[in-house]
């Protein structure tokens, strides 16, 4: 029943909307219990079951991608430099301000940069700055971490690495 449920589901469940589809109550730790049961039968699959920020899901495995992406050739969307070091500040500083965001990227920011973010669901505001004009305090959302398969921000790359992978991408 819990195999058949995460299969069909479009979107990650939690383990709260999982325990509804059992007739009788069952605990948040024996659901948990069953899952990881469930991902060990599927170790050898090429489709994986992962818990994700937002809850559980099946997907393929990275090595299988590139066949897959023969039958759909989707291009995924072109982000500017300027779109992706702003997602990392987010990312790495957050909450943020947008002030924030100019100080450590030394330029303007530009409206459609921040909106390009909160349009794909990775950036939202969450608060706003106890000071004169209380600008907006930008963070990631669970959608963010979701299209990046991580659970929590924790699992992010050291920023060296970032960095150093920056560097290789301005060479070529």
């Amino acid at each position: 029943m819990l195999e058949a449920v995460l299969l069909s589901a479009q979107q990650p469940l939690s383990v709260g909307e999982l325990r509804k589809i059992f007739v009788e109550e069952i605990a948040a730790d024996v659901l948990r219990v069953l899952l990881d049961e469930l991902r060990g039968e599927w170790a050898e699959r090429p489709v994986e079951l992962v818990q994700l920020a937002s809850g559980w899901r099946f997907r393929t495995r990275a090595e299988y991608m590139p066949y897959i992406e023969r039958l759909n050739p989707e291009k995924p969307p072109k982000y500017s430099r300027a779109v992706l070091e702003t997602l990392a500040i987010i990312a790495y500083r957050q909450p943020v301000t947008r002030g924030d965001i100019e100080d450590i990227r030394g330029v303007t920011v530009a409206t459609q940069v921040i909106k390009t973010l909160e349009e794909r669901g990775w950036v939202d505001v969450v608060g706003h700055r106890d000071t004169p004009g209380r600008p907006a305090l930008f963070a990631t959302t669970r959608k963010f971490l979701d299209d990046l398969g991580l659970r929590s921000l924790t699992e992010l790359p050291p920023l060296e690495e970032i960095n150093q992978t920056l560097d290789i991408a301005d060479a070529h």
